[in-house]
């Protein structure tokens, strides 16, 4: 067993063990719908009696052999790895666990955020745990700009729907929406929130001066752009830098001291990559 696929594994089953907690120990108790294959186990589960566990993989077999060929060998045997896992937790060790039995709100917010570090940490080591996962990875290959939390999201709300209804429970509809948007919130923030940060572009008279500013307050590298306005033609300098949210804050206050007459634009980026960037501390020197 390689250093690679060890680490692989311990992450699999650690978000399985994470997923099996969500699902058994606080949603099933609180009878509220959750999302994917799951919700419809537990739809099964408080009809049938039928164990989750058992009913997710059988769920999953048609959804599989459809989804092979599009998302390839080795995702697919990862995902199937990661589907026995998951389903084996929820029937065998989550059980070991005890049940919360509190309020139902309590419930959807520990479910939604265990299990979305559960799910992310599966999708991080490319993979998935079957089911609705298989669906929407596939739809993630074919629409490679949707994040995979909207994406779930989206594909989620059918099942909570149908979940709420069956069981006359417009109350679960709501907590389950709720889980199902911290599912969505916890996967993207665990799978980009570690490269997220702003980009500032700053429209002045001024560039090289504002660069060494950047240097001296954030100790960030940063792209200087010529540009000409649209309007008088007048030419003026874009400096263009990727920050850390507090970084960010202190380069504001550094450019409003310092050259009150520029322009600063903020966006948000949720993933910045590449040499030059990491999330780093005030003082920390990089560029």
């Amino acid at each position: 067993m390689n250093k690679d696929f060890a680490k692989q594994l311990f992450m699999e089953i650690i978000g399985s063990i994470l997923i099996a907690a969500a699902i058994y120990n606080f949603a099933v108790q609180a009878q509220f719908p959750m999302t994917g294959f799951s919700g419809i186990s537990i739809i099964l589960y408080r009809l049938f009696q039928i164990p989750i566990g058992l009913s997710t993989i059988f769920l999953n077999i048609p959804v599989a052999i459809l989804c092979y060929r599009l998302l390839g060998k080795k995702f697919f045997i990862s995902s199937l790895r990661c589907m026995i896992l998951s389903s084996v937790m929820i029937d065998y060790a989550a059980p070991l666990f005890p049940v919360y039995e509190g309020s139902r709100l309590l419930s959807a917010l520990c479910t939604g955020v265990i299990g979305g570090i559960g799910y992310g940490m599966i999708y991080m080591q490319n993979s998935s745990t079957g089911g609705m996962d298989f669906i929407i990875m596939a739809v993630k290959s074919l629409r490679p700009h949707l994040s995979l939390g909207k994406i779930a999201f989206w594909a989620d709300v059918g099942i909570i729907l149908a979940g709420g209804i069956i069981f006359r429970d417009m109350d679960g509809i709501i907590y389950g929406m709720i889980v199902n948007y911290l599912f969505a919130v916890s996967v993207d923030k665990l799978m980009y929130g570690v490269n997220a940060g702003k980009m500032a572009l700053i429209v002045t008279c001024h560039g090289r001066k504002i660069c060494r500013l950047i240097d001296t307050c954030c100790n960030r590298g940063s792209t200087l752009l010529q540009a000409q306005g649209g309007y008088r033609g007048a030419y003026r300098q874009i400096v263009l830098c990727a920050l850390s949210n507090r970084e960010m804050y202190l380069l504001q206050r550094a450019i409003k001291k310092e050259d009150p007459e520029a322009f600063l634009i903020v966006l948000e980026s949720s993933e910045v990559h590449g040499e030059g960037f990491r999330m780093v501390q005030v003082g920390e020197k990089n560029h």
